[in-house]
């Protein structure tokens, strides 16, 4: 295992671990962390629609808000964002606009995935920024979160 990778998986930890903080809310367990250029976290976000009625608090903009509050800035362009689902188009539009330059997620989104299952908005050649992606990270523990949520199963930490 690289650096790199033993890495990801450290950060997925922590994804995880905003994913997990969703058993009370009802939010589909989907969590996000921010990392910067140092490997500190700067942002964290979970899913928050169902505890906040915002249609917009999805775990990455979640994240990516907290990591922007914390640089004074909306521009990332030195961080690396780590979620454990594939993010839908409205964060992929997010993750674009903030400039984020890395993305590392866990488990695909067959359904509205738009980083490689369903669309590729990061690396669409026709956009003026693309990002770097690390595709399928714990994905099984990603997933494993996802589908006892949806079975209405209690989830291990």
């Amino acid at each position: 295992m690289t650096a790199k990778s033993t890495a990801e998986e450290e950060w997925m930890d922590l994804a995880l671990a905003e994913a997990r903080a969703t058993e009370h809310t009802h939010d589909v367990p989907v969590g996000a962390v921010v990392i910067d250029e140092h490997g500190n976290v700067i942002g964290r976000g979970r899913n928050r629609r169902e505890e906040t009625g915002d249609p917009t608090a999805h775990a990455e903009v979640m994240a990516l808000r907290d990591a922007a509050e914390h640089l004074g800035s909306w521009r990332l362009d030195d961080v690396t964002l780590v979620v454990t689902l594939e993010p839908c188009a409205m964060c992929a539009g997010t993750i674009l606009a903030a400039r984020v330059p890395r993305l590392v997620f866990g488990a695909w989104d067959e359904k509205a995935g738009a980083v490689g299952s369903v669309y590729d908005l990061l690396r669409d050649r026709r956009l003026p920024h693309r990002v770097e992606v690390s595709a399928g990270i714990r994905s099984a523990e990603c997933a494993e979160l996802l589908t006892a949520f949806f079975r209405g199963s209690p989830t291990t930490p």
